[in-house]
């Protein structure tokens, strides 16, 4: 079998780079090799950053209806590409196509904002604020900027990055995950094919060598990450100690609470689909039910149900529900934390580990296969409630009453989604009042904010002022610049000593 090879992308070439140094790339559903990555060198990070250094004076000077026009030649490219960008997603994630090409839509839609970015840039202008003077504020970009992604989302993650970015006049970075990284390279593609100039966009392969490198170079202005909390806390204090802006959004134990007079139904297609969707490794999954009163006893047995009858195969066929996991080492991790839940105490209702790789399709007998599990009676004392599984394992906690819902939430490190579902309205608004949680969905268990209102959690989930995309993408990617103007005749002779006031 032929072994791709995957390079950088520096200014505008693929880039093989000096380190001689490669990771393997398997496809999850076969567990074979696919391909073969290139993992960056310092000198190769330096390379890259030296490319978006120098085309930044005239990419920061384009007009940014010209910039907008180069993200709308793009947007058409990837409309047409989408499908493509999908089955590269799935053949390296695992996750099914289907669920592969509502993350590349979700990106575009992120695209399509960034495209309105001439009047995301007008500035604030006070005509006469003083006696002859007159003030105005603009936003200018920063100059390069970086982005760390993860595997979870090799397309839809780095678009939540890089289209504002580059619209607002800055020169980009990408350091994907090693594990899925061919997107990255889709990507590059269709935005020279669009008119981007080189050295705008780059992306560099790479593990910690990489990273470590983006933290501390000291031409990088910024840092955005979307990872694990004990990195993104890494990233956050690395980069403010070099001086650097920094976006660093970190790991979820997003719950989802049934009370006892939700729609039964729909509660149970929204935990099959949130828990098992992608299996498992969203920073959006839910991995807790909190189940109120005595709702446990009719939910849980359908869940169950539900759960034994997933179709777990690969993610090519389109009737697939669940694909496999990542990597063989997710794999052991996430059984590790199945035997600490049994071990802790936690009834296992349904087990994945028992999963039978012969049902997955041909050619996949050497997958990263796994079921979907099923745990009740979990206690928040538990590892597999205290901890991000990042799999496809649904914790049930049960509690009396939604007052004991909200404080058990808000007791977690985590406060990155919520969910819960009700057909009260008084519960409703105390539950979305009340919660410690950044991103709160009533009735919808996957509550990822559309591309103009920005994604981000609280508590240990972001590290950092500002949430990803939206205006606040707009604001954390530029610099505000407040100016004040009059001309000399209307200056009053004579120097002034005194602060100056409102005349």
């Amino acid at each position: 079998m032929t072994t791709n090879a995957i390079a950088h992308y520096i200014n505008g070439q693929p880039a093989a780079g000096d380190s001689g140094r490669t990771q393997d790339v398997f496809n999850p559903a076969t567990g074979q090799v696919s391909g073969r990555v290139a993992l960056a060198s310092r000198g190769d990070v330096d390379t890259a950053v030296a490319a978006a250094k120098a085309a930044f004076p005239a990419w920061a000077d384009t007009p940014p209806i010209r910039r907008a026009r180069v993200l709308f030649k793009f947007l058409e490219l990837l409309n047409a590409h989408k499908d493509e960008l999908a089955r590269a997603i799935t053949k390296e994630h695992g996750k099914v196509f289907t669920d592969a090409q509502g993350e590349v839509a979700r990106g575009i839609d992120i695209v399509e904002f960034a495209c309105g970015v001439p009047q995301l840039l007008k500035g604030d202008y006070t005509e006469q604020v003083s006696s002859g003077i007159d003030n105005w504020t603009m936003r200018q970009p920063l100059g390069v900027v970086a982005g760390i992604t993860p595997f979870n989302f090799p397309a839809m993650v780095p678009m939540w990055m890089f289209p504002l970015a580059i619209a607002t006049g800055n020169t980009f970075i990408l350091k994907p995950s090693p594990l899925d990284p061919s997107a990255s390279l889709l990507i590059a593609d269709l935005l020279k094919q669009a008119g981007l100039p080189d050295g705008v966009f780059n992306v560099v392969q790479g593990d910690k060598e990489s990273v470590e490198a983006l933290m501390v170079h000291p031409d990088v202005q910024a840092l955005s990450f979307v990872g694990s909390t004990p990195i993104a806390n890494l990233i956050y204090e690395t980069g403010a100690r070099h001086g650097k802006r920094v976006q660093a959004l970190g790991g979820a134990k997003n719950h989802m609470v049934v009370m006892p007079d939700a729609d039964l139904d729909k509660a149970v297609d929204a935990l099959i689909g949130a828990a098992y969707g992608s299996a498992g490794e969203r920073c959006m999954a839910i991995s807790v039910a909190v189940l109120v009163g005595d709702v446990a006893d009719t939910l849980v047995p359908r869940l169950a149900e539900r759960a034994r009858a997933l179709k777990v195969k690969n993610g090519m066929e389109l009737d697939a529900e669940m694909g496999p996991i990542v990597t063989a080492q997710a794999h052991q991790r996430i059984t590790g934390y199945i035997d600490k839940g049994v071990a802790e105490g936690a009834e296992l209702v349904v087990d994945g580990r028992d999963f039978d790789a012969a049902t997955t399709g041909e050619g996949c007998a050497e997958g990263f296969w796994m079921g979907g599990t099923l745990f009740d009676h979990v206690t928040p004392e538990m590892t597999i409630y205290k901890e991000e599984i990042f799999g496809p394992v649904l914790a049930c906690v049960r509690v009396p009453d939604v007052a004991t819902a909200i404080q058990l939430i808000n007791d977690h490190e985590f406060g990155n989604g919520v969910s819960c579902f009700t057909e009260s309205g008084s519960v409703a608004r105390e539950f979305g009042r009340r919660i410690q949680v950044g991103m709160v969905g009533i009735n919808v268990p996957i509550p990822v904010p559309m591309a103009w209102h920005g994604f981000g959690g609280w508590k240990r989930s972001l590290f950092g002022d500002t949430h990803a995309y939206g205006e606040e993408g707009v604001r954390f990617y530029t610099k505000q610049k407040s100016i004040m103007q009059r001309w000399s005749d209307s200056i009053n002779a004579g120097a002034e000593f005194a602060m100056p006031t409102h005349k």
